[in-house]
């Protein structure tokens, strides 16, 4: 793959790549195969799930559109930022995966998404269905914030999948109880109280899991970003 350098940060060394594909990739020290790059200079580079590694400037290229961009005038941080993440992109953060995600619009696009959740709740079918459809902005915004710490977005499995796991185990455990009690369903109408008790370790189960998922959205929703560009693209903060 071969692409231009954007951005190089003169103290640590990071940088970005604007590749022939139309992508930007991230790079540090570790990732060259050479001397360090200066903006405007074309590189070839190996595309790694959006970062770049054994980059090797190229000799004899001519010298791209940035190259006549000063430090002071490159695109790096807070310019960067700036250009892509001015201000909260509603499609941007709610149905791509890709890049990063600031905590500000991580929580604007939680907001959105449980207060759609909300009035899907009051109407029936119709909210269920548009309540499933939610799950793929949750998991977008979900993802671009574990980018912006610099974590694999696949994290966002584990909370998923073990939320799936404890509602399986409570329905289990309920209709266990039900079978176990011999009693019919519509029989608990005149005894609440016992249904209640019957169906209260599954109600713990379901409480465990509301409490991890919660315990993931905050740490999500609270870590600072990753400093400076990361395999994912650059600081949305510009830092």
């Amino acid at each position: 793959m071969r692409g231009e350098v954007i951005s190089v940060d003169g103290a640590s060394g990071d940088g970005l790549i604007s590749g022939d594909d139309g992508v930007r990739y991230g790079f540090s020290v570790v990732d060259l195969a050479g001397a360090t790059p200066r903006i405007g200079d074309r590189v070839d580079f190996v595309s790694e799930g959006g970062s770049a590694s054994q980059v090797v400037i190229l000799p004899s290229a001519a010298p791209g559109p940035w190259a006549n961009q000063t430090a002071s005038t490159s695109p790096t941080g807070a310019d960067l930022a700036a250009t892509s993440n001015a201000g909260f992109d509603f499609a941007r953060a709610m149905f791509s995966f890709n890049g990063r995600l600031r905590r500000s619009h991580f929580w604007i696009g939680f907001a959105i998404i449980f207060a759609a959740s909300f009035v899907s709740g009051l109407i029936p079918l119709i909210g269920a269905l548009f309540s499933l459809a939610l799950i793929w902005p949750n998991l977008a915004i979900s993802v671009k914030r574990l980018h912006d710490m610099g974590k694999s977005g696949w994290l966002v499995a584990i909370p998923f999948g073990i939320s799936i796991v404890l509602g399986v185990i409570a329905v289990a455990m309920i209709g266990t109880a039900l079978v176990a009690d011999g009693r019919a369903p519509e029989d608990f109408e005149a005894d609440p109280v016992s249904a209640i008790a019957l169906m209260g370790p599954a109600f713990g189960v379901l409480a465990i899991s509301g409490l991890i998922n919660l315990a993931f959205l905050l740490w999500i929703g609270i870590a600072d970003s990753q400093r400076g560009a990361n395999k994912f693209g650059p600081n949305p903060k510009g830092e």
